[in-house]
């Protein structure tokens, strides 16, 4: 089967049902009492939040004349951005093909191959940079044989970012004001695309990221990591390291138990990155009383029945989300201590850049 065959003509219409989520109040206890915070539900947008930012890189590649017209686009993916990529491929009228990997969820496999995608999945991480080298390396070959194709590179392209100024401004409309905006960090696109226009409305909007233990964005060690959808065995470029106020990296038993809390509770939720971002804002509001808090829940929870709330899958994993942390620990700076579960740093700097000695060498 071609990459071409699979994909009915362009169906612009489908743009009508970008963006515009509900933002919601969230008081449940994760797991202690906090004053409440705001979240915005993209898991529950056409294409899912990601759509946003694959329409955005489609369209500007095509500007660009980089994507001619039918050309199929291909890229590396666990899961989100593919949705929002074959949102997008039916919308402008592109093949997709996406690079995906063995711990892909069997249902996040089905879905993306319902919706006309050609699913190409690599079988063993690579030595160096795990499973997204494994998948880039495998997407490298695919461009050298689908004629045309186009890879939008998600984790350094800056169209990714510019996707959210529609997130952006869809919360400057909702709030009357805002202390604190905290983001789950994967590719770095969400984060970098709202916090630069909400800074304009609100000048002192303090950013908190949320990493994944394991992930080596904010100058970690790159371990395995069972959480997906946060965290990165690389470091994507779109990640506006100069933004942040703080980094927190939280582990699986934290986001299960946020997940399962939120849903119990404000039966609104979703995966690893949402349980995730709840704790450290149910965190946030709790230790800044008085402060506006809000968050982007990036998915919801069905992609997750047969992980975060599967017994079976967390007893397995070691995972008892009654001994999760209920607040971080905190570190000087990111080379100070690995971290194992909920670690807070208030110095953030990009670990690709120079570091001081005194850092490197503690």
């Amino acid at each position: 089967m071609t990459a071409t065959a699979v994909l009915p003509a362009a169906r612009p219409e489908l743009l009508t049902l970008l963006g515009r989520t509900p933002l919601v109040r969230i008081t449940a206890g994760l797991p202690e009492p906090h004053p409440g915070f705001w979240a915005k539900l993209e898991g529950l947008a056409a294409g899912g939040m990601k759509a946003r930012a694959a329409v955005s890189m489609l369209m500007g590649a095509r500007e660009r004349g980089e994507l001619r017209s039918g050309a199929p686009v291909v890229e590396s993916t666990s899961g989100t951005l593919g949705i929002g990529l074959a949102f997008a491929g039916q919308a402008l009228g592109h093949p997709v093909v996406l690079v995906g990997d063995s711990e892909l969820e069997p249902s996040m496999r089905q879905l993306l191959r319902a919706h006309g995608v050609r699913l190409e999945i690599v079988d063993r991480p690579a030595p160096q940079g795990g499973w997204q080298a494994a998948r880039l390396a495998r997407l490298r070959e695919l461009l050298a044989v689908l004629p045309g194709a186009y890879w939008p590179d998600q984790y350094n392209n800056p169209d990714n970012s510019a996707g959210y100024a529609s997130l952006a401004a869809e919360l400057a409309v909702e709030l009357d004001h805002l202390d604190i905006l905290v983001c789950s960090v994967g590719t770095g696109g969400h984060s970098a695309g709202i916090i630069g226009p909400l800074r304009r409305h609100w000048p002192a909007l303090r950013l908190i990221g949320v990493d994944s233990t394991g992930s080596t964005i904010f100058g970690q060690p790159a371990r395995p990591r069972l959480m997906r959808g946060l965290g990165s065995s690389i470091h994507p470029r779109n990640v506006a390291y100069d933004a942040f106020d703080e980094a927190h990296w939280v582990g699986p038993a934290e986001a299960v138990d946020s997940c399962r809390r939120l849903a119990s509770g404000s039966f609104v939720s979703g995966g690893w990155s949402t349980g995730a971002a709840a704790r450290v804002a149910a965190w946030a509001a709790r230790v800044h009383p008085g402060a506006v808090v809000a968050t982007v829940f990036p998915d919801g929870p069905h992609r997750y029945l047969g992980t975060v709330y599967d017994d079976d899958f967390t007893t397995a994993h070691g995972l008892d989300p009654s001994t999760a942390a209920t607040r971080p620990v905190e570190i000087p700076h990111p080379y100070a201590a690995e971290a194992t579960g909920w670690v807070r740093c208030t110095r953030v700097h990009d670990p690709l850049k120079a570091v001081p000695h005194a850092e490197r060498n503690p």
